[in-house]
């Protein structure tokens, strides 16, 4: 039953078990365990609250200290999740190489994220948080290491998967490896509980640390002394950091995986791709790769078994990589061949001219109004705009870039509303410019023009000119063509000049 929770922290855990039916053997039950319903779309999510929790318990964590952890993106949202509902401040070391969803996520959850060189890898990123947690007196999660990951799997995790197939009931349980918290703290579990299931490690067959036979060398707190000589860069964001973790080694040491399945990159993405198409399950590419060891699974298993997948995470922190490459922004001509099949809207036709309104004549108040705001010595760049337009969005996106002070007279804003006062000055603005678009921009009296203008502007330098005669800098350095600050769905509509001085 549901019920009120006093905090998000209340939602972590009992995710949903899904059976998957299309492109399974139809002797068996293949079924996925669907880690993206926790509250921020992650199986990290548990780790995160039971490493916190554990921390406070034992007064390792004291009140408002930072907390700080290296991650590939997942436990680092989680515990920005965390930190922010209990109140603690953090900081993560995340390698560059991890996609961009990620690190924005884990700042709009208010963390602090140090990106390190893609070549350092995971040891690297691991180092740096090192560092900065004995610089500061920070509290270092130790995801790879503490035993708190583990124990919250058995708790809830392990809990969740017996009381769902019931002890004996489940024949196959199928994950990947990373941290190793989830392969730990379920396998124990199941190895005590459910004798009969067989415990499958799902791995990257360009990278397969743990089927290599070479030992990880291991420092004496457990942490990774050095890399492992098998890795080598792979899909799977979140699997098989550049080491063996010292909890999948105490895995491999208990003796509770009885197979390790190797992944190739491009079963990951299929399968991603497939579960989306077929089951209307959104995944990421990790997910992908665990069901596609499933699959091979459950190829091979007797008939009747029941085989449960692990899926960490949701397939929205991956639009900037290779699982989303072949998903285009524009229409393609498919959906272009449906949209010229009815009149409306037709990209491939102009639209009928209408009649030109007959023009009316702005108030002298108005217009005194906007003589008055573009006059003003103290504020020289004025933009006209409406708070949530994209291309108003646009000019202030590089404004701010430029670091060009700016008023920003919003026409449809709560101060401009009273008496229609906003359309009042957008007549005036009408009539002072002979241009009805929003936004225009002034600079010292001069009307500069609308967003295309403006950026043509800067890229060809006279708004810098203009701006430096009034003693007000700009810098553009770096900013490149300023038809960038565009929203996405349009593509630059003129060449990028050299940058102007």
């Amino acid at each position: 039953m549901t019920h009120p929770h006093a905090n998000i922290l209340g939602t972590v855990g009992n995710t949903p078990v899904v059976r998957v039916t299309h492109n399974v053997p139809e002797d068996v039950e293949l079924y996925v365990k669907l880690e993206a319903f926790n509250p921020m779309g992650s199986v990290k999510d548990r780790l995160a609250l039971g490493i916190i929790e554990a921390a406070e318990r034992d007064g390792t964590l004291k009140p408002g200290q930072t907390v700080i952890e290296a991650t590939s993106g997942n436990t680092g949202i989680g515990l920005a999740m965390v930190c922010a509902a209990k109140g603690y401040p953090l900081v993560v070391t995340m390698a560059e190489s991890f996609s961009v969803e990620r690190r924005k996520l884990m700042r709009f959850l208010g963390a602090r994220v140090i990106l390190t060189p893609a070549s350092e890898k995971g040891t690297g990123m691991i180092a740096k948080a090192r560092e900065l947690a004995e610089k500061h007196g920070w509290f270092l999660a130790r995801q790879f290491e503490n035993e708190a990951g583990p124990d919250i799997h058995s708790s809830t995790t392990a809990e969740e998967i017996l009381a769902d197939f019931g002890e004996n009931g489940l024949d196959y349980w199928v994950s990947g490896f990373g941290t190793a918290g989830t392969m730990k703290g379920v396998a124990r579990v199941l190895k005590a509980r459910s004798p009969r299931t067989r415990i499958i490690a799902a791995e990257p067959d360009n990278s397969a640390l743990l089927s290599s036979g070479v030992v990880q060398p291991f420092n004496d707190d457990g942490s990774a002394a050095a890399s492992h000589p098998a890795f080598r860069p792979h899909l799977m964001q979140g699997w098989t950091p550049d080491f063996i973790p010292k909890l999948a080694h105490d895995v491999i040491k208990a003796g509770h995986i009885d197979e390790i399945c190797p992944v190739p990159g491009a079963a990951a993405l299929r399968c991603a791709r497939d579960l989306a198409r077929a089951e209307g399950i959104l995944c990421g590419i990790s997910s992908g790769a665990t069901f596609a060891a499933a699959l091979d699974v459950a190829r091979r298993a007797p008939k009747g078994s029941r085989i449960l997948a692990m899926l960490p995470d949701t397939g929205e922190r991956y639009l900037s990589t290779p699982l989303f490459a072949e998903i285009e922004e524009a229409m393609n001509a498919e959906e272009q061949q449906i949209a010229a099949s009815t009149p409306r809207f037709r990209f491939d036709a102009a639209p009928a001219a209408a009649a030109p309104a007959a023009p009316v004549a702005a108030s002298a108040e108005a217009l005194a109004e906007v003589q008055a705001l573009i006059s003003d010595p103290e504020e020289p760049v004025v933009l006209f705009a409406l708070e949530w337009c994209e291309f108003c969005w646009s000019v202030r996106k590089l404004f701010a870039a430029a670091g060009i002070a700016y008023r920003s007279v919003d026409l449809d804003g709560a101060a401009y509303r009273d008496g229609d006062r906003g359309g009042a000055i957008r007549k005036a603005l009408a009539q002072v410019t002979g241009v009805p678009t929003i936004p225009q921009i002034f600079v010292g009296g001069t009307h500069v023009g609308g967003a295309t203008e403006t950026f043509d502007a800067v890229n060809d330098g006279r708004l810098q000119k203009m701006l430096a005669e009034l003693g007000h800098a700009a810098d553009t350095t770096g900013i490149g063509n300023a038809y960038s600050f565009l929203p996405a769905w349009l593509h630059p509509r003129k060449p990028a000049p050299d940058q102007a001085a």
